[in-house]
């Protein structure tokens, strides 16, 4: 089972950037696909960003397309989420996912995954 842990997170102001990486350990990230998911208070997680195992393929939700990039870096074990233009709106605690399904798509639904981290909260003042 791969570990995961974010980082990154922070307080931030409406507008401002941050970038967000999940470390892997206990093995490879190379061949698997990688997800960002989001939760804020009273809602239910939610899919932000993915990755396939290739890197070839990526997706996002409609909410955060142009603003948010995702990346990987297999020599690393890392995947990252580039966050700019943050509104108030973004803040939540953002997870790392991991599918290890070897799909060739990217996973939009948090069942798809089956490795969580423990999350890294994210709050954006307006």
């Amino acid at each position: 089972q791969v570990q995961l842990v974010e980082s990154g997170g922070g307080l931030v102001q409406a507008g401002d950037s941050l970038r967000l990486s999940c470390a892997a350990s206990g093995r490879t990230l190379s061949n698997y696909g990688m997800g960002w998911f989001r939760q804020a208070p009273g809602k239910e997680r939610e899919f932000v960003a993915g990755i396939s195992g290739t890197g070839r393929m990526t997706d996002s939700a409609d909410s955060v397309k142009g603003r948010f990039t995702i990346s990987r870096d297999n020599s690393k074990g890392t995947v990252y989420l580039q966050m700019n233009v943050l509104k108030p709106e973004d803040t939540a605690v953002y997870y790392c996912a991991a599918d290890q399904s070897h799909r060739i798509t990217v996973g939009l639904f948090a069942a798809e995954y089956d490795s969580w981290g423990q999350g890294t909260q994210v709050t954006v003042s307006s």
